[in-house]
């Protein structure tokens, strides 16, 4: 399983952005955003929620949670 931070580099990368173009688009600095990818600070759910827009992806995909993960019923 991959880790988030692994992820959102792919995602960048896949787009061929720099981490000046993510840390603008999420309003804080490059040197921020670069402890997120390197796993150095944890992602707000805030930005999160900003990155899972801005790639067009689930919450899950970024988390690296499982396609077929069963939730429990309620």
């Amino acid at each position: 399983m991959k880790l988030y931070n692994e992820i959102l580099k792919e995602l960048r990368n896949d787009l061929d952005l720099t981490q000046k173009n993510v840390a603008e688009h999420l309003k804080i600095t490059k040197q921020q955003y670069s402890l997120y990818e390197t796993g150095q600070r944890e992602l707000p759910l805030h930005h999160l929620i900003t990155l899972c827009k801005f790639y067009n992806v689930s919450a899950d995909y970024i988390l690296g949670l499982p396609k077929n993960m069963n939730y429990p019923e309620r």
